[in-house]
């Protein structure tokens, strides 16, 4: 019987060099193309309050803000479903961006307040959720909440304290006119 030639391993794509600012501080590194914004996230920067919870974008653990260049508002995007290379000049914002001056943010403070938490893994991707969707709409009725986390799955709480939280939030970001 002939052999069968090995199969040879694909060339390695080449690492592509991008830039961008997460949390306000700006970043350069070569990754390789097909590297996951996650991924970059949490294995380059350490940023490890962005979860990986199930690699198909169906829980929303993994969500951050991102906005382009010259872009006004933030949008809130799963970070298992974009490349690092895609962010190249972008923001990006995370859970571990929001609490200032050892202040927790309305949403974060909220959500420890009104018991939004249980284990805690869908915690920073339901937050995130929440605030693109507080920018985007500041007074949601309960039905645009429950909408606006339909993207994001907990298998703790219920989500009863969740939506309370967040509409705790937006009064509360409202009141003291609190954009981000």
């Amino acid at each position: 019987m002939p052999r069968r030639p090995s199969p040879r391993a694909a060339p390695s794509p080449s690492p592509v060099q991008i830039t961008l600012k997460v949390n306000g501080a700006q970043y350069t590194h070569s990754v390789e193309p097909r590297l996951l914004l996650v991924h970059y996230l949490r294995s380059i920067l350490g940023l490890t309050g962005t979860h990986v919870g199930c690699d198909t974008s169906h829980c929303g653990a993994c969500t951050v803000l991102i906005r382009g260049p010259g872009e006004a508002t933030w949008r809130a995007v799963k970070s298992c479903t974009m490349l690092a290379a895609q962010a190249d000049g972008m923001e990006v914002l995370t859970i571990e961006g929001l609490a200032k001056n050892g202040e927790l943010h309305p949403l974060q403070r909220a959500f420890w307040e009104n018991h939004g938490l249980q284990c805690g893994f869908c915690t920073p991707g339901m937050i995130m959720a929440a605030l693109g969707l507080l920018m985007r709409n500041p007074s949601p009725t309960r039905e645009e909440i429950k909408w606006g986390i339909s993207g994001n799955l907990c298998r703790c709480t219920g989500y009863i304290n969740i939506i309370k939280s967040i509409e705790q939030a937006a009064k509360e970001m409202k009141e003291k006119s609190i954009t981000l």
